[in-house]
């Protein structure tokens, strides 16, 4: 699906309901959309962002079992794989819905995504509804934004959780973001923005105040927007607890200056 206004576009993926591209004056803002949705463009991480440790946990004395990564741990939620239904599609926004039932998370959950454009900008909202019983919850998006030359991060100065085997100890130190290679989750409440050559991007999110930085792919720096830490599911680090009926929301908007 295609979406535009002005010189701002985008296109969404059914699948996924994956943002594969999203340009500005012509010029792509995110790394080429991808097969495996995290290594390009942006995929949607519900009802968990990033890893939960042994792809394993337990919820009100059950025990759940989620897929394992070749690191033996869950990752990225469960909605990638899925095809979204398109509820709305207007010139230049989209909504998509999922109803998500899996044996690997205590409750169904109807999720609602949106995104819209504006002048050089791009919003996301999202809702999650509980359809069934309590349950924990997290939501993240994975945007791969293009960079060019040296990159910085503002605000520079946030809290680190620290990590073994890319997985939260519970400890959080304070933390300088500069240029560098990062796996790493960082509590940073408010507007971020990140800065290069190529292009200035700020993310303004809301029930959003972690991001994970990673910089795994070359020319881009992945700045994920999250409700929640990684392995919240074990640590509690931001997690919601999403009571039957109950309806959480989530907005970011990314805006670019060329």
């Amino acid at each position: 699906m295609h979406i535009q206004k002005g010189d701002t576009e985008a296109e969404i993926l059914d699948k996924g309901a994956y943002l594969y591209s999203f340009k500005v004056k012509s010029k792509d803002i995110l790394l080429e959309g991808r097969e495996r949705q995290t290594r390009g463009g942006m995929a949607l991480l519900i009802p968990f962002a990033n890893r939960i440790k042994g792809g394993e946990y337990y919820w009100r004395g059950k025990k759940y079992e989620l897929p394992k990564n070749s690191e033996g741990n869950a990752i990225h939620g469960l909605v990638r794989d899925k095809i979204w239904d398109v509820e709305s599609l207007k010139s230049d926004e989209v909504t998509l819905s999922l109803y998500l039932k899996d044996p690997g998370y205590p409750s169904p959950l109807f999720i609602k995504v949106k995104y819209s454009l504006d002048s050089s900008s791009l919003t996301t909202a999202i809702s999650v509804k509980n359809e069934g019983e309590e349950a924990p919850l997290v939501v993240g998006a994975h945007p791969y934004f293009i960079i060019k030359g040296n990159w910085r991060i503002f605000p520079e100065k946030a809290k680190r959780l620290i990590m073994k085997d890319k997985i939260p100890t519970g400890e959080m130190e304070d933390f300088t973001i500069t240029q560098g290679e990062y796996d790493d989750c960082f509590l940073l409440k408010g507007n971020v923005t990140l800065i290069s050559d190529y292009s200035k991007v700020t993310i303004e999110k809301e029930n959003m105040n972690f991001i994970q930085i990673y910089t795994g792919q070359p020319s881009a720096v992945a700045v994920e927007p999250m409700s929640g830490a990684p392995d919240a599911f074990h640590n509690g680090i931001g997690l919601i607890t999403l009571k039957e009926g109950e309806t959480a929301t989530f907005t970011f908007k990314v805006s670019v200056r060329l």
